[in-house]
């Protein structure tokens, strides 16, 4: 078809056929800049990522959509809360009296004067760092009168009851340092997550104790030695009791190579080992492959060859990733939001039947649950039945895991004696990021970061259990590791 005015050999139909050509590729490319803003938005509150990969300068503000519920209760210091503040001593180490010498209205002396009133102040600070304490030992060999033979005592002769017996007694330069000053290494550089280097400041500007970096950074090899030898066993018999255990893993770059962090934990007890991320790496933590209780882990498949145990999907996880789907689309994906709404509202279900001590949740209450689930995923598949894109792909996938996993991630209303998250888990496993962090990026070696992991168990069991950091070093260095009686404090 030709029409006036156009170029010869050109027709109406080539210009229209240019057309829908030429619409088409900018519908491609506007669903391409959808999808890649939709990547960049990407952070821990939408998605998989940790929080250590957002960058304060850039995270924007999530949409609000939290699952914690007002308590009714003001902000801040509660009524009957106990206090803080500092008191007043009845024993000052030293006392200024401060008081006048002449009256100030007729200039009069006060000497002898009667006393009015008295007022205290007090100023609390650090006394000056004193010298290390020196305990020498001296060994004494003494020659038999009668036959001439020398007679030499060893070392480990101490006294038993002696807290440097152990040390005393190792072989190795006739100057050694005590337990207590390996448990604030410990606690500086495992406890605190401080460099080599400013965790050797630190000790010396308050202690007085100048070691090397060298030997500040063998402590933690040595605290993982001695862990070694008990607390590990008995870690792995406890949590492999346990009704519930928490599992999660993260990655740890050493000796220029991506290694992962695996931890299984409950809330008084914390386990971790490093290895890969296969079937193999996990069972390698000793608890898993033949625990039989409720494991609580996110999506990551590597867990599903754990067919003894019973299974429980993070609820927080699947919060991000219906958050990812419903910010891209608000208004085409209105599944996303209508299905975060029912898992939050399970979620409080959950915990107030367990506030009131029920053991299980009302029947009607967890068929509503279940029907406004299902209504989710069926407005679900229509709203994205025969999109294009990888939005709606995405929507797909999400709609086939919360439909084929159903009973694992409702099990926190089907039992509540499982929680809603796994931040139990992520908690523990947060210590590996910030290590790293602080220690430019990598372990030097893969041994170190095997080390820091089981010595990080140990200080975060102790924690759990209200014990001080330094409290369990100093026991680790000289009588051994403590080692939690039960899987929780009776109550």
């Amino acid at each position: 078809m030709s029409v006036p005015g156009l170029p010869e050999g050109v027709s109406l139909d080539a210009i229209l056929a240019e057309l829908v050509e030429l619409r088409h590729v900018v519908a491609a490319q506007a669903e391409r800049i959808a999808e890649l803003e939709r990547r960049l938005s990407a952070d821990s509150s939408n998605s998989s990522r940790p929080p250590s990969s957002d960058g304060p300068w850039e995270k924007k503000p999530a949409r609000k959509r939290s699952s914690r519920g007002r308590s009714g209760r003001d902000p801040g210091k509660q009524p009957g809360a106990s206090s803080s503040s500092r008191s007043l001593v009845d024993d000052p180490d030293r006392t200024m009296v401060i008081e006048p010498g002449r009256c100030r209205g007729c200039a009069s002396s006060l000497v002898d004067a009667a006393e009015f009133g008295r007022e205290r102040r007090q100023v609390v600070d650090v006394r000056p760092v004193p010298p290390p304490v020196v305990v020498e030992y001296q060994r004494v060999s003494r020659t038999c009168p009668c036959c001439g033979a020398v007679t030499t005592p060893g070392w480990d002769a101490v006294p038993a009851d002696d807290p440097l017996r152990e040390v005393v007694a190792a072989p190795g330069s006739p100057v050694r340092i005590g337990p207590e000053t390996l448990a604030r290494c410990a606690l500086l550089t495992c406890g605190h997550f401080l460099p080599i280097g400013r965790g050797r400041a630190l000790l010396e500007a308050l202690t007085g104790m100048d070691v090397s970096t060298g030997f500040l950074a063998g402590v933690r090899g040595r605290a993982a030695r001695r862990l070694e030898k008990r607390f590990t066993a008995h870690m792995r018999a406890l949590l492999a009791s346990a009704p519930v255990v928490h599992a999660d893993e993260t990655t740890g770059r050493a000796a220029g190579r991506l290694s992962y962090v695996h931890v299984a934990c409950t809330e008084y007890l914390t386990l971790m080992h490093v290895g890969g991320r296969a079937k193999g790496d996990i069972d390698a933590g000793g608890v898993l492959p033949g625990f039989t209780g409720v494991l609580v882990r996110d999506g990551y498949a590597g867990y599903e060859h754990l067919t003894r145990s019973v299974h429980a999907w993070c609820g927080a996880h699947l919060l991000r990733d219906l958050r990812s789907i419903s910010d891209a689309d608000s208004d085409g994906q209105l599944w996303a939001l209508a299905m975060a709404d029912t898992l939050i509202e399970a979620h409080h279900a959950a915990r107030e039947a367990r506030e009131r001590g029920a053991t299980v949740l009302d029947s009607v209450v967890l068929a509503d649950l279940r029907n406004h689930y299902l209504g989710a995923l069926a407005r679900g598949r229509d709203d994205n039945q025969g999109k294009q894109g990888a939005l709606a792909a995405d929507a797909r996938t999400l709609i086939r895991r919360f439909r084929r996993f159903e009973d694992m991630i409702l099990r926190f209303v089907t039992d509540l004696t499982v929680p809603f998250t796994n931040n139990t888990a992520e908690r523990a496993v947060r210590p590996v990021k910030v290590q790293q962090r602080t220690s430019g990026g990598a372990w030097r070696t893969l041994a170190g970061l095997t080390d820091f992991a089981m010595v990080q168990s140990y200080l975060d069991t102790a924690t759990k259990w209200g014990l001080d950091k330094l409290d369990a070093l100093r026991q680790l260095f000289t009588t051994g590791a403590w080692l939690p009686p039960t899987l929780a404090p009776a109550e």
